[in-house]
């Protein structure tokens, strides 16, 4: 591939941290305070979207902005691998912000400034991970991101958040100073250098042993890859408000996780070594357990938000699995569930949210008959619902499409026998809640009530009064949400169907990874 030296990686990070200071700066001015945040995903998502072209027809984007040492460097890469997180995390970002004045308002939610700041933060500090030419740029991001999100996780200020927020912290930094950092100074000490290399950096170094051994501290140092065991951080930062749940579980966090790991598998230890090391079909097993595991756990909570937490864990081990395939089309399949279960996941979690501003409602057990009272939200719900089971047309359908092919090509029968079951475990948690929203009577006023919740009111802003939405938290006479927060559900849920019927894009990107 041919590379370009060019400023657009390095302005497509920077242009939200920009933006912080204007929304700090807009305190006292929540319209324009959100419209900064607008403003700034757009931006952000024009610039990664003006480079587009270019990695399709096979160029590369470079930008090197420090340089330490030789092989030792502060430098940004756009090649196709990186263009589909930072697609989906610029053009989601936009959604979410937008759902987040929803949500944040119709729950008269406190200190949204920071919030609207860290979110920011957080999403630069994933494209600095999508960018990232090597490993030393990828760590410095992928910590900025664990730090920017502990406010987020934090937020309500409550004795519960911040035990969930300690336990995201420490998994997330400790298994990063305890493994991630190890794996890095040794990889330099070996290879020389910290860059990607689509061969790998190992080729002809090292003794096996220990390069197994660097490859597993990568694997558990990457621990927003949630991995079992290194996962029970996930459920517990379900203590957070619905828009960084999204976030979290969808956009950015997890996503940063899984990428960074298939960056290992690809870029440091490359395809060929890795089947030499048998470090593919060991990885595909590990990560098999914990996608049955995590949807056996998913169908016993009757929490909607927390179900969506253990179906995250189950889904992300899909992209690792496709990459460990070493298949053709397993990795194919593993690298577009990177956009496929954003989509799809984000959907989910704002049809909780929704569900949650407009009848503080978090159980799947106090649903009944809200599917006639809230119709947008839960269509929403089911579309995205599907396509995590893997129904077509949605886009999940071709992740596991690819997946199966993949697992057929890498002559793994026993991992179909995983994706027939985890999509029967899919199916076993999530038709359950549809049934119970559209089939089901509710039982009457007393199931809402005694929840504890004070009633919601509206913002006087122009936006927050159309935002905040006029359905009180005691009413059992509800309807949907606010347009702010129903209407960017609608739209993620239908671009789950079209990415189902038209995947070129990312299937594209993603076979000029494999190349």
């Amino acid at each position: 591939m041919e590379a370009i030296t060019d400023i657009r990686p390095l302005l497509a990070v920077l242009v939200s941290m920009v933006a912080v200071g204007l929304i700090i700066a807009s305190d006292k001015n929540p319209n324009l305070r959100e419209g900064w945040s607008i403003g700034a995903g757009i931006v952000k998502f024009l610039i990664v979207m003006s480079m587009a072209p270019a990695i399709l027809s096979g160029q590369i984007f470079e930008y090197t902005l420090f340089t330490f040492l030789p092989g030792l460097d502060i430098k940004f890469r756009v090649d196709p691998l990186g263009m589909v997180f930072a697609t989906i995390a610029s053009g989601l970002w936009i959604i979410t912000t937008f759902y987040s004045i929803g949500y944040m308002r119709g729950t008269n939610e406190k200190k949204q400034t920071r919030y609207f700041a860290c979110f920011a933060i957080s999403v630069s500090a994933a494209l600095g991970v999508a960018f990232s030419a090597n490993l030393l740029t990828l760590f410095i991001f992928y910590e900025f991101l664990s730090l920017a999100t502990f406010p987020l996780v934090n937020h309500k200020g409550t004795a519960e958040s911040f035990i969930g927020a300690r336990k995201y912290l420490i998994y997330l930094v400790g298994a990063s100073k305890t493994f991630l950092l190890a794996a890095i100074v040794l990889t330099y000490n070996i290879a020389g250098t910290l860059e990607f290399s689509k061969q790998g950096l190992f080729a002809g170094k090292g003794a096996p042993w220990l390069l197994v051994l660097i490859y597993f501290f990568f694997i558990y140092g990457f621990a927003k890859a949630a991995i079992m065991p290194m996962h029970a951080w996930l459920p517990a930062a379900m203590v957070a408000p619905t828009p960084v749940s999204a976030l979290l579980h969808a956009v950015a966090v997890v996503k940063v996780g899984v990428f960074s790991v298939l960056r290992v598998i690809f870029y440091v230890y490359g395809v060929e070594l890795m089947g030499q090391l048998h470090l593919g079909i060991a990885t595909a097993y590990l990560v098999s357990f914990t996608i049955i595991m995590a949807s056996v756990y998913a169908l016993t909570r009757d929490n909607l938000k927390a179900r969506l937490a253990y179906s995250t864990v189950s889904q992300l081990s899909y992209v690792i699995l496709g990459a460990a395939l070493l298949s053709p089309s397993g990795m194919t399949g593993g690298i577009i569930h990177i956009a496929n279960h954003a989509i799809s996941k984000i959907t989910l979690f704002f049809c909780a949210g929704s569900i949650y501003v407009a009848s503080h409602k978090t159980n799947i057990s106090q649903m009944k008959g809200i599917g006639r009272k809230m119709p947008w939200t839960m269509t929403a719900f089911s579309i995205a619902a599907l396509s995590m089971i893997g129904v077509p047309p949605v886009a999940g359908f071709v992740t596991k499409w690819y997946l199966a092919v993949g697992s057929i090509e890498a002559g793994q029968i026993p991992i179909l026998f995983v994706l027939l079951a985890s999509t029967l475990l899919n199916a076993a948690y999530f038709i359950p809640v549809i049934y119970t929203a559209f089939f089901e009577s509710p039982e009457g006023e007393e199931a809402h009530h005694g929840q504890g919740h004070a009633p919601l009111h509206p913002v006087p802003q122009s936006v927050g009064a159309m935002a905040a939405g006029h359905h009180d938290g005691h009413d059992e006479d509800f309807g949907e949400a606010s347009p702010f927060v129903y209407v960017p559900l609608v739209v993620t849920a239908t671009l789950s169907i079209l990415v189902g019927l038209y995947p070129d894009y990312f299937l594209a990107l993603a076979k000029m990874v494999i190349k």
